[in-house]
């Protein structure tokens, strides 16, 4: 019998990943609100950049060197990704859509950091200016998106890896360089999550569905799910480290020195960047691949209904 459905049917529906997307929203809100609003949260945030500065300061002139490629590296990476698949690919909507996640993601930044939110004084030591979410981490982390949203199915799994990876670098260098604070970068991540999750069921409708990563989206290495629980055990895994240690730190058990060799806050905001990044990327992908995944003993068959040959 010829098959009905559509590619939009194919898709499925788009509230989980706009259930996602809210979340990204919610928990943005939740990073400023505790750890710029507050007093406890702003001494965390601060501790953590101080101890950075105290940790490893050699690390610096590399990072440095990093941070100042950053945006050549990112502009190249999404231009090359979004020129392949206009021009090669000829998925132009794809192209449109990605590259408005580019804009949205950076734009949006601009406008918290600059407009919408402040610093208030709570007697903390620190700059009296705001800087929440990070311009760095979003660029770096919506060109990894960009790269990701791009690439067929197959390839998407490695891909949220290696992004999620590069988005964390950036953000990291930015905090260990003394550029920003851990919730800045925070921030960033979650800002461009969001701008992911929104547009991923449009980019899925572009997913040609006749291509062979379309059909067949675990055929292949770069698809293993090997790659997913990695991403998972690295932002869980991360996530609860940052946390179990913050709450040791607040309730007194340990105490942070980095004089003395123990920068606990410092450890918790890398913990918290390095979480935050895999587990939006987890998701993500995770997301992907529940829609393109192709049930367990059918075959596809062409429009008109024959398997193909």
């Amino acid at each position: 019998m010829p098959s009905t459905t559509s590619p939009a049917g194919r898709s499925g529906s788009p509230l989980p990943f706009v259930l996602a997307a809210l979340t990204c929203a919610a928990a943005l809100g939740g990073t400023y609100w505790a750890f710029v609003r507050t007093t406890r949260g702003q001494f965390a945030d601060e501790s953590a950049w101080r101890e950075a500065g105290l940790l490893a300061p050699e690390t610096k002139g590399p990072f440095l060197q990093f941070l100042d490629t950053l945006p050549t590296i990112s502009l190249v990476l999404a231009a090359a990704a979004i020129l392949f698949v206009a021009v090669l690919r000829r998925r132009y909507a794809a192209a449109v859509v990605v590259s408005l996640v580019i804009v949205a993601s950076n734009i949006t930044t601009q406008v918290l950091k600059n407009v919408v939110l402040d610093r208030p004084d709570r007697g903390v030591q620190t700059l009296d200016f705001n800087s929440l979410p990070s311009g760095h981490t979003a660029l770096a982390a919506s060109t990894a998106a960009a790269v990701f949203l791009i690439v067929t199915p197959r390839w998407r799994p490695v891909t949220a890896v290696l992004g999620g990876a590069y988005a964390v670098l950036a953000g990291a260098a930015t905090f260990v360089n003394l550029w920003h604070r851990p919730a800045d970068v925070v921030a960033a991540l979650l800002v461009v999550g969001g701008w992911v999750l929104l547009a991923g069921p449009v980019i899925l409708l572009t997913d040609a569905p006749g291509s062979p990563g379309r059909q067949a989206p675990h055929a292949g290495w770069g698809s293993s799910r090997r790659w997913l629980v990695l991403c998972w055990t690295l932002g869980v895994g991360s996530l609860l480290a940052s946390a179990l240690l913050y709450l040791a730190v607040r309730a007194g058990v340990l105490v942070s020195v980095a004089d003395a060799g123990r920068p606990l806050y410092f450890w918790w905001g890398l913990l918290w960047i390095i979480g935050v990044g895999f587990v939006l990327a987890a998701v993500t992908a995770s997301l992907f691949m529940a829609r393109t995944r192709r049930p367990a003993g059918r075959t596809p068959h062409r429009s008109d209904g024959s398997a193909p040959r």
